[in-house]
């Protein structure tokens, strides 16, 4: 992997890690494109450079993360963040075999597409609007949404704020807690990916691979921190339909790429 190819996969990272629309699906098509898809290190990179757009996040909301008077807030995230972690160590391994076959991906994809067309008008009743009006039984049934997640396509982002919209809060307040839940669940699933990598291949962390992990998670962090900004304010004015068809349209290409064996 060059420096150029590590730059433009955390761009990708960075702008597709909270929007509802697979970071996994465009990290595989750009990646495939670029003829490193299958290399081990491009497989660890996506994952570590999560560590970019968490930080992002931290920052973003640092009155948040750093209060430490409100520790309901922190039992929340913990609470949220069980199922995922429960559910993705059980099937770890299926999930890796998922992942080996894009088509899976590509379906999950467009068929997230379609559900996001629909969702305005499917979840519109608003009755919470602040993070401290969220219950614990709420924390819990969006932690238990972004479990849809663990299949590859289907966004992290997109479950947990259908969930969250699900539970009734606001479309400002689903997508900040889809943000605040993404921090302990991508920690815990970039550092055992990472420790799985380095166990099977203790050389995978040489000094030119480290130099492209510190790159791309710093261009992930900038990337990221501007697309949360910008996605909060546009979800308010124009809600999800316009990442429905996006969704669709990509979908359509990675199938397009499958077909013509780009992808594989």
């Amino acid at each position: 992997m060059s420096t150029i190819q590590a730059i433009v996969l955390a761009i990708v990272e960075g702008l597709t890690e909270f929007l509802p629309i697979s970071s996994t699906g465009h990290m595989v098509m750009v990646s495939s494109l670029m003829g490193i898809g299958k290399e081990d290190f491009t497989k660890l990179f996506e994952v570590a450079i999560q560590f970019g757009a968490i930080l992002a996040v931290v920052v973003l909301y640092w009155r948040k993360f750093i209060n430490f008077k409100s520790w309901s807030f922190y039992f929340k995230l913990a609470i949220g963040v069980i199922p995922a972690l429960v559910f993705g160590f059980v099937l770890g391994d299926k999930i890796d075999l998922l992942l080996m076959n894009p088509l899976y991906t590509a379906l999950a994809l467009l068929g997230g597409g379609f559900v996001l067309l629909f969702i305005d008008t499917i979840f519109y009743k608003v009755e919470i609007k602040e993070e401290k009006d969220i219950t614990i039984k709420n924390a819990l049934i969006i932690g238990l949404c972004q479990c849809a997640a663990l299949i590859p396509g289907v966004s992290r982002s997109a479950a947990s704020i259908i969930g969250g919209l699900q539970q009734k809060l606001s479309r400002k307040l689903a997508a900040e807690f889809s943000f605040f839940l993404a921090v302990p669940t991508m920690a815990a699933a970039t550092i055992y990916k990472l420790f799985k990598a380095v166990k099977t291949n203790p050389d995978i962390l040489n000094s030119g691979n480290i130099k492209l992990l510190m790159v791309g998670n710093i261009v992930a962090f900038v990337i990221a921190f501007l697309t949360m900004r910008f996605f909060v304010d546009f979800l308010k004015k124009h809600g999800f339909k316009v990442f429905g068809w996006y969704r669709i349209i990509a979908a359509l290409i990675f199938l397009l790429m499958i077909k013509m064996n780009q992808i594989r």
